[in-house]
């Protein structure tokens, strides 16, 4: 099993490098891709050191599967030439989610859609995965009418400059600026850029229709607002979910605790609820502060929290590859 790693020296490619070592992905061998500035330095996986080729090198060695996180005009680039010699993709962009011709896979929900044919996959957004490990579940039991999620979202989801900004503002060093204003300090309503059209972010579109490719649900009403917040590690959602039918709390806290990668987190006797920096560095979806809404029937309001970097990108991806070589889906 031949990997290749696209986008391997930035901060999602790193932690994919990470999370194949820790779940011992069966490889044979990894090709880390970088940008040019990158080409012939090495990087360590297993004790050994791997030097980074260029894209047109790595599609010539003709992996098995190549995972990218490098962006979304590289993977449009890049991803079908990849799939053209046979190379099973994995994109974390947001370049491919939204086309009709490719899975946009969540493993726990919906990994059998996939099939030898799915040369492109897309690795949902990070907010968005968290979301559906929560919501899926319970929409199967009682039918979600509306959503309405307001996220917090950890300057990691913007890349190591935006860790750079925060961390020199903390620190009162002068720093170059990723986002219009000073993040120390701050929270801006602003994730990723504005849609002229609607007067919503991207990331708050997102949230609002990949939800409903993933869980095959046309009609489900959602609507978002992203929030970025001088954290480092983990977004953290506030979702207010309307059922069709009523629900019982503790029904829904053991529907939630059985979904597999989702942990609840609930007893405010113990002040016990998912926080940011609690999800560091761990792959399941955390969830809390489950209530009922007390202005409206069938309505619930629940606190979800997750590490974006491992769940909410690598991981995900990573459990992708892995469904797609337990079901003889590649080579």
């Amino acid at each position: 099993m031949r990997i290749a790693v696209v986008g391997a020296t930035g901060m999602v490619g790193r932690v994919m490098l990470q999370v194949l070592e820790e779940r011992n992905f069966p490889i044979t061998e990894i090709i880390p891709v970088a940008s040019e500035r990158s080409i012939g330095k090495t990087i360590e996986y297993k004790g050994k050191e791997y030097k980074i080729v260029s894209m047109q090198d790595a599609v010539e060695m003709r992996a098995d599967i190549a995972i990218f996180s490098a962006g979304g005009e590289t993977s449009k680039q890049w991803a079908p030439k990849f799939a053209e010699v046979g190379t099973t993709v994995i994109d974390n962009s947001s370049a491919w989610r939204m086309d009709p011709d490719r899975p946009l896979i969540v493993p726990e929900i919906n990994a059998d859609i996939l099939t030898t044919n799915d040369k492109i996959i897309a690795n949902p957004n990070c907010s968005t995965i968290q979301l559906v490990m929560v919501l899926n579940p319970l929409h199967k039991k009682y039918g979600i009418k509306r959503v309405v999620v307001s996220t917090y979202q950890s300057v990691t989801g913007t890349g190591k400059d935006a860790v750079e900004q925060l961390n020199g503002e903390i620190e009162g060093r002068d720093v170059a600026k990723v986002y219009p204003y000073q993040i120390f300090k701050n929270a801006l309503p602003h994730c990723d850029v504005f849609d002229e059209e609607t007067g919503y972010t991207k990331e708050e579109l997102k949230l609002t229709r990949e939800p409903r490719k993933i869980m095959r649900v046309d009609e489900m009403n959602i609507t978002a607002t992203a929030v970025r917040v001088p954290v480092q590690g983990g977004h953290s959602e506030s979702v207010n979910i309307e059922f069709e039918n009523d629900f019982d709390l503790a029904e829904v806290r053991k529907l939630l605790a059985e979904q597999e990668g989702v942990t609840v987190q609930d007893n405010p006797d113990t002040n016990t609820y998912p926080m940011a920096f609690y999800s560091e560095g761990k792959d399941d979806v955390f969830v809390g502060r489950i209530r009922r809404d007390l202005s409206q029937p069938n309505a619930l309001n629940c606190w979800i929290v997750a590490d974006n970097l491992r769940k909410g990108a690598a991981t995900n991806a990573v459990q992708i590859a892995e469904y797609l070589v337990k079901h003889n889906l590649v080579g």
